[in-house]
């Protein structure tokens, strides 16, 4: 019974970490695009965008991800013969980069608090992505429970990815010469 609620806190809370994941890099394309607005607006709303990005790294991606660390560690002490299983160790693999992903959004934050703009936002939309790469290839090895079929899952996701920006680069194009 146990294991049950700590499986259910640690969705719970990995659905409370993605929020956060992805809406981080929409904020970061939102204070980018900022700098091209006239300077009393663009002050504001570098302002209200530090503002936000912070809080939603403090109060929501930090507990969140620590609480994902401490029931999906909970759910490995109930059931250690998991970690000898080659879906698990892949999986936790995926979280080491995720983890990897969480602290370069951090890197992120911190450099546009600072007003320093290394990237733009395209790219910025682009980083947005490899979120979503992390959660299909976490959620088919946990569901499927298979080192393999992952593979397609997210193949399939980052072929739509690059279709999906493609677009996005096409209808920009359109708009710049209209």
């Amino acid at each position: 019974m146990i294991y049950l609620y700590a499986k259910s806190l640690h969705i719970i809370f990995v659905v409370s970490w993605f929020a956060g994941l992805f809406y981080m890099p929409r904020l970061f394309v939102y204070h980018t695009e900022a700098n091209d607005r006239p300077e009393a607006e663009r002050r504001v709303l570098l302002a209200q965008f530090t503002k936000m990005e912070g809080l939603l790294f403090r109060a929501i991606m930090v507990p969140a991800l620590w609480l994902t660390l401490l029931t999906g560690t909970t759910m490995l002490y109930l059931m250690p013969a998991w970690l000898s299983q080659g879906w698990m160790q892949l999986k936790l693999t995926f979280v080491l980069g995720l983890l990897g992903y969480h602290f370069s959004t951090r890197k992120l934050l911190n450099e546009l608090k600072a007003q320093r703009f290394r990237f733009s936002s395209f790219q910025l939309r682009l980083w947005n992505e490899v979120a979503t790469v992390f959660l299909f290839a976490i959620v088919f090895l946990v569901v499927l429970k298979n080192t393999l079929d992952w593979v397609w899952g997210v193949l399939g996701l980052l072929a739509f990815a690059v279709l999906l920006m493609s677009a996005v680069r096409i209808v920009k194009r359109l708009r710049s010469k209209s």
